[in-house]
């Protein structure tokens, strides 16, 4: 359908996004006064489109005014009524009213057009900006380069590279001049295009045209260079051209990220030689590096040192220091520095507040984790998912239900959805308590809110099945993972793979590492111990030497749960005196056995009928610190009572204790 010349074609209904109702009693008075010519006015009209809410009654009541004959729309009108729908998304409409104003011969500006690609921008529809720019000169409209830094930004936020450079060439072919603006936004678009040596060419061409770059130039490069790792070159860079705080700042984040404190502190030393004194995201930077990486002393330090050169610390800088103190176990420091940050009038926010209830929980202390919670609520920082699945998470570990499960709920009647973290703690505790049925209607509430499952729920299903004997539900689980876009990876297998083996599942689990040989997954220590312990439990010896040597021949050390394994895998089919020499051969080599060790070769000793044997390595356990438990007692009692009878045996152990 084509449109036709006349006011009202259009706002008469041709492709409404939005439906025309009239329902408002207020609208129905100014719709009757429009009768009068003399009661309408560009200002009252504008006026009654600034202050309407609902969207379907201003395009309402714009229809209304065009239609009574006695007010012709203007280009502040028209402009008021575009801008409305951009910011409702409702981009049909705006292309409608732009029409309309081309046949109404209102003149359209620069400024309405750049309205209209801020709000094609907010839809994250660029390439329909591109069109409607094209279309300028159709409304008599010439661009000027302010336009084009609009436009490049918007297709800048959507990666729209290729777009981007015959956009700036065609501005170049009809004389448009680039400003700093615009050279910063082609910066971008070569940084995140990894293109970070173009963007250095293009910083000299800037300086060339007399276009002298800004922070914002240097800082873009320099922040990209870090990024990919090139914190010399951005260094070099900052060194070359004129001091600029932004740019220092973004140079010491670089050096920070790469684990380059001590430069980063020497270079602030140097910015205030060079008279560029440091701000708060300087210092505060800083300070989150050292806190990350355990130097909590120092972070106060430079805190002092930010108080005496008259920067006062903000937020971050404080959530930064509490962090700290909580990752270095010293909760009372960390609860100091947030008394102090309260003392000082710094409100915190939602993130601070959620640093401290992880520190409060990850010391055991829900009961102030949970005050605060309350607090937040009564303070107007409403908590967020991450609060919710952060408390959760604490109790799941704990297998705490009745917390987890009240924080839930709560969460709930919150009106906060939880995501993919908040339901793999909560399917965690539910398991721990093995409440599988409640996991699985959990599990199915999760799909039906679209909220989709990680590997990692699946892999606390399938570990809370597998340590509730369900393996068999585990087993189907795991084939299900791929369905749901989830690759199993090697903690899947190894938790799957554990299940099966304690719980004789020999054929399937087998099956299950053939599979995973075949998978090109990496396997690490404990994927190979727990197949070894496969092996000694089907009794097949020979397969765990095979697996051991596979494992060494990966540059992989066996720990004392793989020594464990060989124990008790050489004294079940009689080679006690290899167990022994096994044993032997690790203490030299650094590695000591545990009490499960000792006690299977202590077992496999006393089978042996060598009880003065026996009697020596339980007396060698208990000069390594490592306490005998019932199994080991039991198994040197019942063989020592086999031997020597009652009496002796009661002296040999009191001889054994007073030792």
């Amino acid at each position: 359908m084509h449109l036709k010349e006349g006011c009202s074609l259009l706002l008469r209904v041709h492709k409404p996004s939005i439906p025309f109702l009239l329902n408002s009693s207020t609208i129905l008075n100014d719709v009757q006064n429009v009768k009068n010519p003399r009661n309408v006015k560009e200002i009252d009209v504008l006026r009654r489109l600034k202050y309407e809410k609902d969207i379907s009654l201003a395009l309402e009541y714009f229809k209304s005014v065009a239609n009574s004959s006695s007010f012709k729309h203007t280009v502040c009108t028209y402009r008021m009524m575009i801008e409305k729908l951009g910011s409702e998304g409702e981009m049909d409409a705006v292309q409608y009213l732009l029409q309309q104003m081309k046949l109404d011969g209102v003149k359209c500006s620069e400024d309405l057009f750049i309205s209209v690609i801020n709000s094609y921008r907010r839809v994250e529809a660029s390439e329909q900006a591109l069109k409607t720019f094209y279309r300028m000169q159709d409304f008599g409209c010439k661009p000027t380069v302010r336009i084009y830094n609009f436009l490049l930004d918007a297709l800048l936020s959507e990666n729209r590279f290729t777009m981007i450079n015959p956009l700036y060439s065609s501005m170049k072919k009809i004389g448009v001049e680039a400003n700093v603006f615009t050279y910063n936004i082609l910066l971008k678009a070569l940084c995140k295009n990894d293109r970070v040596d173009g963007a250095y060419k293009l910083l000299v061409e800037m300086s060339n045209k007399g276009c002298t770059p800004d922070a914002v130039s240097y800082t873009t490069i320099v922040s990209s260079l870090c990024k990919l790792g090139k914190v010399k070159e951005a260094k070099e860079i900052v060194m070359k051209f004129t001091p600029l705080l932004p740019v220092y700042n973004a140079l010491i984040n670089g050096l920070c990220k790469d684990c380059n404190i001590g430069e980063a502190v020497q270079l602030m030393g140097d910015m205030v030689k060079k008279g560029v004194w440091p701000n708060v995201i300087t210092y505060t930077t800083i300070i989150s590096a050292l806190s990350d990486s355990g130097n909590v002393e120092l972070s106060l330090s430079l805190l002092a040192k930010m108080f005496v050169g008259g920067c006062s610390p903000n937020i971050q800088s404080y959530t930064s220091l509490i962090k700290g103190f909580f990752v270095n176990r010293r909760s009372h420091e960390a609860l100091d520095i947030w008394d102090k940050m309260i003392r000082d009038g710094i409100l915190p926010n939602v993130v601070t507040y959620n640093t401290v209830i992880n520190g409060l929980c990850s010391v055991g202390n829900f009961n102030r984790a949970l005050y605060l919670l309350n607090q937040m609520e009564s303070n107007n920082c409403p908590p967020n998912v991450v609060t919710y699945s952060t408390l959760i998470s604490w109790f799941a570990r704990s297998g705490d239900l009745t917390g987890a499960s009240e924080t839930w709920n709560k969460m709930i009647t919150q009106g906060c959805h939880p995501n993919v973290v908040t339901y793999t703690a909560m399917l965690d505790v539910l398991c721990k308590n093995f409440l599988f049925d409640q996991s699985y209607c959990l599990f199915e509430d999760m799909m039906m809110k679209k909220c989709s499952p990680s590997t990692i729920t699946f892999n606390t299903l399938i570990k809370g099945l597998c340590a509730g004997g369900r393996t068999d539900w585990a087993v189907k689980l795991f084939g299900q993972m791929e369905y749901y876009g989830c690759a199993p990876n090697v903690t899947s297998y190894n938790e799957l793979l554990d299940g099966l083996f304690k719980t004789n599942n020999f054929r399937v689990a087998f099956q299950h590492v053939a599979e995973l040989k075949e998978s090109g997954i990496k396997l690490n220590l404990a994927t190979y111990n727990i197949i070894m312990y496969g092996y000694s439990c089907a009794g097949m010896p020979e397969e765990i030497v095979k697996v051991l040597g596979q494992m060494t021949v990966r540059g992989m050390k066996p720990d004392t749960f793989t020594l464990n394994i060989l124990l008790e895998a050489y004294c079940k089919s009689g080679k006690v005196e290899i167990a022994i020499k096994l044993l032997n051969s690790a203490t030299a080599l650094g590695l000591s056995a545990d009490v499960v060790g000792y006690t299977s070769l202590i077992k496999g000793i006393c089978e042996w009928n060598d009880l003065k044997e026996a009697f020596v390595y339980l007396h060698r356990m208990v000069d390594e610190g490592i306490s005998p438990n019932v199994a080991t007692w039991s198994n040197a009692v019942r063989c020592l009572f086999s031997k020597v009878g009652y009496v002796r045996a009661i002296e040999c152990f009191d001889t054994i204790l007073e030792n």
